[in-house]
C-alpha cells in the first residue's frame, strides 16, 4: 500500500471516530481489504452480543477479504470497546483507535490514543469531542487482540466455495447477517 492510501485511510478513520464520538457512539470495528493496492471497500461489524458472539463477529470480518482475494487488509477498532464486547482484558492505551495493516507476510500495528473531552452549556448534555494524543511508533508484529488476530489470519486463507461468484455471495451473506458493506465504485466483480 502506498503512503497516500494509508494516510487517506487513517484520516478517514480518525474523522469517523470524531463524528461517532460526537454523536455519543464509538464506531464498530471495520475491515478494509485491498487487492493490488486498490481498496475493495469498508465492512463494518454487525451488531453483536457481548462475549462469544462478538469474538466470532469480529473474526468473521475476514470472510470478505478472503472472498475478494485480498493481498492486504487494514482493520480498525477501539481498544476498550472491543475488550468490553469480547469480555477480554483491555491492553494498550484506552481509549485508542487501533489500525493494523496486514499482508500474508505479517502486520504492523498503529495506535492513535485519544481522550473524549466534554464541552457544552451547563444543564445540557455534554458534547463529546476527541483530543488526539501523540502517536506511538508503529509496532511491526504488534500484539493484536484475539478476534482481530483471527480476522488477520483468516483474511488471507483462500475460500473454498463452489460458486461462480464467491465474492458476490459473501457480500450478500454478510449483509444478511447485519454487517454494513460499502464497496468502492472501482470494484468490478
Amino acid at each position: 500500500m502506498d503512503s497516500r492510501t494509508w494516510d487517506t485511510l487513517v484520516s478517514s478513520m480518525k474523522g469517523t471516530y470524531v463524528t461517532g464520538v460526537g454523536e455519543g457512539e464509538v464506531p464498530r470495528p471495520v475491515i478494509m481489504p485491498l487487492v493490488r493496492g486498490e481498496l475493495v471497500g469498508l465492512i463494518w461489524l454487525r451488531p453483536v452480543e457481548p462475549g462469544a458472539d462478538a469474538l466470532t463477529g469480529i473474526a468473521a470480518l475476514s470472510n470478505i477479504a478472503a472472498a475478494a482475494g485480498a493481498d492486504e487488509v487494514v482493520l480498525a477498532w477501539e481498544s476498550h470497546d472491543v475488550a468490553t464486547a469480547c469480555r477480554l482484558p483491555a491492553t494498550g492505551p484506552a481509549p485508542c483507535l487501533n489500525m493494523v495493516h496486514a499482508t500474508p507476510e505479517g502486520h504492523v500495528l498503529h495506535q492513535f490514543p485519544y481522550d473524549e473531552v466534554g464541552s457544552g452549556r451547563e444543564g445540557e448534555a455534554p458534547v463529546l469531542e476527541i483530543e488526539w494524543h501523540a502517536t506511538p511508533a508503529p509496532q511491526e508484529g504488534g500484539e493484536l487482540v484475539a478476534p482481530v488476530r483471527a480476522a488477520v489470519d483468516y483474511a488471507f486463507t483462500p475460500m473454498d466455495m463452489d460458486h461462480p461468484n464467491p465474492f458476490g455471495v459473501t457480500v450478500v451473506l454478510m449483509e444478511e447477517d447485519g454487517y454494513t458493506v460499502r464497496l468502492t465504485e472501482s470494484l468490478d466483480r
